[in-house]
């Protein structure tokens, strides 16, 4: 499990601490087949690079944070659908 902070800085940003960076947020995306309203029964996916990251929505930023390999994603979907 990992934290929330994930910031990710341009590849074209130097080392060190350049203050001509801009930092994007990977969002999380919501099940479709949640009802979108506050439905309390609902897991959060986002990408990281080549694996998956899953969390409860009900929890928002206090959920943990699971790290998924993409071949564990996938079988989660799997088993979910």
């Amino acid at each position: 499990m990992t934290g929330y902070g994930n910031w990710r800085k341009s590849s074209r940003s130097g080392g060190g601490d350049d203050s001509n960076c801009v930092e994007c947020r990977v969002t999380w995306r919501k099940s479709t087949h949640s009802s979108g309203v506050s439905d309390s029964n609902c897991v959060e996916a986002r990408q990281q690079a080549d694996a998956f990251q899953v969390r409860d929505s009900k929890l928002g930023h206090d959920s943990p944070i699971f790290d998924l390999t993409t071949t564990d994603f996938k079988a989660l979907i799997s088993a979910a659908a």
